[in-house]
């Protein structure tokens, strides 16, 4: 007869990521990619008391319902693979949120105040992990794995706002949102303004000043392809004054010779 005070023990029918070999590619990257993402949203709890760490991360497998040891074998780059991860499945989440949302109507720095708002707003609750993760991803080892997160963010809600530019426009677009994000992100962690109201007003005044620079961009541009080029001026002005010496007496003479 079972014991009723014996809790049964629930055997963790996960395979680890060292025996997922067998299935398909995509199988298997979905599947390695499930168990992160699990990780992560589990270590979030953690990460207040014990930082991004080892011990966050183990803790946080086995809340998920996995043996100690998937931690490492998620994230052999540690700590700051798992703060990367968690990145990407921020950024995730924001474009599907963001392909769900009514943007109809909205101009395009609307739509991009929208995604990074949906970027940050579900991170509400979980200010420290983020404040925590800024300090993994800023240590020296760790300034390539933080450019690329901030990339890819910056990326992920350009290509889900619409934009296509493939031209140089590509990099200073991107370049100058990461300036905007980043900037808004540092002033939502300090924000105690009710619902980070402040924190939007601020993202609502650097988004009109991206606005007015194009505008001002635009208008420069124009008026200086209205200028003449002076190096195809000089030429121009070279090819008449040939045109002038071989139609005068002495050019006339000088092909008679």
């Amino acid at each position: 007869m079972t014991d009723p005070t014996v809790e049964p023990i629930v055997e963790d029918v996960t395979p680890p990521l060292d025996e997922l070999h067998d299935e398909p590619h995509e199988t298997r990257h979905d599947t390695m990619q499930a168990i992160r993402d699990a990780i992560v949203d589990s270590a979030l709890i953690h990460v207040a008391f014990d930082g991004w760490s080892g011990r966050t991360l183990r803790a946080a497998a086995v809340d998920a319902g996995f043996e100690p040891g998937q931690a490492e074998r998620a994230f052999p780059g540690g700590a700051a693979e798992a703060v990367a991860h968690w990145c990407n499945l921020a950024d995730r989440r924001m474009e599907q949120a963001l392909r769900e949302a009514d943007t109809e109507g909205l101009r395009l720095h609307e739509r991009i105040g929208m995604a990074i708002r949906l970027r940050l707003e579900p991170l509400e609750m979980d200010r420290e992990a983020v404040r925590r993760g800024i300090a993994v991803l800023s240590l020296p080892m760790n300034s390539r794995l933080s450019l690329r997160c901030t990339y890819r963010t910056v990326d992920t809600i350009w290509w889900a706002v619409g934009d296509a530019s493939t031209d140089f426009n590509f990099y200073s677009k991107r370049m100058q949102l990461a300036g905007i994000y980043m900037a808004t992100l540092l002033y939502w962690l300090d924000d105690s303004s009710d619902g980070s109201t402040e924190t939007w007003a601020f993202l609502e005044r650097r988004l009109d000043t991206m606005v007015r620079l194009r505008k001002a961009r635009t208008r420069v541009e124009a008026g200086l392809s209205r200028i003449p080029n002076p190096i195809s001026a000089a030429w121009k002005m070279g090819d008449r004054m040939r045109d002038m010496a071989e139609r005068s007496p002495f050019g006339a003479r000088r092909r008679g010779a």
